[in-house]
């Protein structure tokens, strides 16, 4: 019996747009009766807002998330290696960056399962791409620390780190926090470090903007509670 293939699949960044996720990814999905998700309702309103038209009482929606066990992993890949193509889906975005399913990715790998990616929205990429700051040379950081000192730690190491070594910093916030962060970033970072804050990318609130420390404090800029990412980087 041949394995079956992980496929990676795209999902959207924002709900009102469905557009920018190609429609060959929506063919291959359609095809697709297991996946592995972090969320039921969550994977159940994407497949449908994407055309799915199978019944759900016949499609396996297999729970994949950070408390997964090594012995949950293993089942899941089982299921693959039997013959049954599989698709993976993040809660936005590409799955396994800023998301937990690189486990099941690696150990897919150390069974000779094929993986395969499928071009989709990645927020940290737009961003990236339309901060304006260095490209070649960049790292992120997934969420800081929720603690003001430790995060205005975190983000002086930052700003040092792009300074030293000429590479874009870029890391995210949960949205109800977008201010705080906000806040500490003008509070701790110098003058002349450039600063991209990438918001509701793709949806009807996008903005994404890069200026100077000190020209955002004229600004009188104040992000909404919708999903963001933050770039930092020198000239």
């Amino acid at each position: 019996m041949n394995a079956g293939r992980l496929y990676l699949i795209p999902t959207l960044i924002d709900p009102d747009a469905p557009e920018v996720v190609p429609g060959y990814v929506h063919t291959i999905t359609a095809q697709l009766d297991l996946f592995f998700v972090e969320q039921e309702r969550t994977a159940r309103r994407y497949l449908r807002a994407t055309g799915y038209t199978r019944d759900f009482a016949e499609v396996d929606l297999v729970r994949l998330d950070k408390d997964s066990t090594d012995m949950e992993i293993d089942a899941m890949c089982r299921l693959i290696l039997e013959g049954r193509d599989a698709g993976m889906l993040s809660e936005a975005g590409v799955p396994c960056i800023a998301d937990p399913g690189a486990v099941l990715v690696a150990s897919a790998h150390e069974r000779g399962i094929k993986v395969i990616p499928l071009t989709g929205p990645s927020s940290l990429f737009l961003a990236l791409m339309a901060s304006g700051l260095e490209g070649q040379r960049f790292s992120f950081h997934g969420y800081l620390p929720v603690q003001q000192q430790e995060r205005r730690k975190a983000i002086k190491e930052l700003e040092q780190r792009a300074q030293r070594e000429k590479a874009t910093q870029l890391f995210i916030e949960t949205p109800y926090r977008n201010q705080a962060m906000f806040n500490d970033l003008l509070q701790t970072c110098a003058p002349d470090t450039l600063l991209c804050v990438a918001i509701g990318i793709s949806g009807p609130s996008e903005m994404i903007r890069t200026q100077s420390i000190q020209s955002w404090k004229q600004s009188h800029f104040a992000p909404e509670k919708i999903p963001a990412v933050y770039l930092l980087g020198r000239r």
